[in-house]
């Protein structure tokens, strides 16, 4: 059973290895992290591309990787479902797209996201 590495830490869970791991409780508690991490950007899906708000750009698949990416589940509702991908584009930007998961999902978010995940099992596997 997982328990706290240290009790003054209640966020944390020892995974089995010696570097604890944040326990992400909420979507918001993962954003904030991943911000602090340096993936300040806000992306959404338009016109099949992947645009950054901040620098007003557009993707296509090819051009961007996820680096990870969250799902969270409603506490009162399962079919509530929600994912956050954390993203990096070819020129270096960093941020996240947030969309909803299962039947509620943008329909556009979904087929980028099929695409950016089919062109990066062709490839292989690399870091960012």
């Amino acid at each position: 059973m997982n328990q706290p590495t240290n009790p003054s830490a209640p966020n944390e869970k020892n995974t089995g290895n010696t570097d604890p791991v944040p326990y992400m409780t909420s979507m918001a508690t993962c954003l904030n992290k991943i911000v602090l991490d340096g993936y300040v950007d806000t992306f959404t899906v338009v016109d099949k591309a992947l645009h950054s708000l901040k620098e007003d750009r557009s993707y296509a698949p090819e051009d961007i990787c996820v680096v990870n990416y969250f799902r969270f589940e409603g506490v009162s509702d399962p079919a509530d479902n929600t994912i956050l991908y954390q993203i990096e584009t070819a020129d270096g930007l960093k941020g996240s797209l947030v969309d909803a998961y299962g039947a509620y999902s943008d329909v556009g978010v979904s087929e980028f996201m099929k695409q950016v995940e089919e062109l990066q099992k062709q490839k292989p596997k690399k870091a960012c």
